[in-house]
């Protein structure tokens, strides 16, 4: 794992380095002077470079990690704190103008008595909105972060890292295509991604670990739990080799009827598959949030309908 780490680590630093860079040159320097989007991408390959530069440092750090989940996981605490920091700042790029669109239109329309296709928006406006959010977040944010950073999965420095740059690119292309997302949605959809992928992974060596214990049937538990570790710490190859040679092992003995033919039924695999969904995302939380996602926009816009009613009946009478 460190050996992988040292060798793959540096490519998702240049990555997001990439990202970051193409992002700031659409949405900064392209209000200085006019930029347009696949020579912005092609420019920001520069900030790549940084794979050459941190190459070297990375590679002798992971030589001396031991070959273990936590350790490679000591590698991207750095990285993560700036996809984390990429991903607030898309965060502020995008949601601010969730907030602000409307007063920056109401502004534009009682300064001019009319509406306007386009209008610029102030700087005390886009100010406005960048403190409104930082407020918003310093006195009611903790909660959410709780619910999406504890409660629908367990994260590790890998996972988080993975959620954090696939919720900023996903963001940077919706803010390039002007789609007014929202980035907690984003990143909550990311949390969903990781944890059903770690669902599928462990229902997937579930089942492989039911072919080995199956064609173990009658040996003793010694030695169907150390060919359980040799087949865990086995590269890919080798454990599909293992495991065709289990099968073979299992069907040998379901032949012999020292195996009953049920060993790998339908309802088992429904049992261990079950058991595993409850263990890694907790379908409890992702049922709140998908009904606070249906619930909340409808209930939203017919409460600014009766609200702008009740305004206009009170402002014309």
């Amino acid at each position: 794992m460190a050996t992988a780490a040292g060798r793959r680590v540096p490519l998702l630093i240049a990555a997001m380095a990439w990202a970051f860079a193409t992002y700031m040159l659409l949405k900064g320097l392209n209000n200085v002077m006019k930029i347009v989007f696949w020579p912005a991408v092609l420019a920001g390959f520069a900030a790549a470079l940084t794979y050459a530069v941190i190459r070297g440092s990375i590679a002798r750090r992971a030589a001396a990690l031991p070959g273990t989940k936590s350790a490679v996981n000591e590698l991207l605490t750095w990285p993560l704190v700036f996809a984390a920091a990429l991903l607030s700042f898309a965060h502020g790029a995008n949601d601010v103008a969730n907030a602000i669109g409307p007063l920056a239109a109401i502004y534009e329309a009682v300064l001019h008595g009319a509406v306007v296709a386009k209008a610029a928006t102030p700087l005390w406006i886009l100010v406005l909105g960048a403190l409104g959010l930082s407020l918003g977040l310093a006195l009611y944010g903790g909660k959410p972060i709780m619910t999406v950073g504890k409660e629908i999965t367990e994260l590790d420095r890998m996972r988080a890292y993975a959620i954090a740059m696939a919720a900023t690119l996903t963001v940077i292309v919706a803010s390039q295509l002007g789609m007014p997302v929202s980035t907690t949605h984003v990143s909550i959809g990311a949390v969903f991604g990781v944890g059903f992928l770690r669902e599928l992974l462990k229902v997937n060596y579930a089942k492989m670990e039911a072919v080995v214990r199956a064609a173990h049937q009658g040996e003793d538990r010694e030695a169907v739990e150390a060919y359980l570790s040799r087949f865990e710490a086995a590269p890919v190859d080798e454990k599909k080799r293992m495991l065709t040679e289990m099968k073979r092992r299992a069907k040998d003995l379901e032949r012999r009827g020292e195996l009953a033919p049920d060993w790998f039924s339908k309802k088992e695999r429904k049992a261990f598959k079950k058991a595993y969904k409850q263990e890694i995302v907790k379908r409890s939380v992702v049922l709140r949030i998908v009904a606070a996602w249906i619930v909340t926009v409808p209930a939203t816009a017919v409460l600014a309908a009766v609200l702008f009613r009740v305004v206009e009946l009170l402002l014309t009478r």
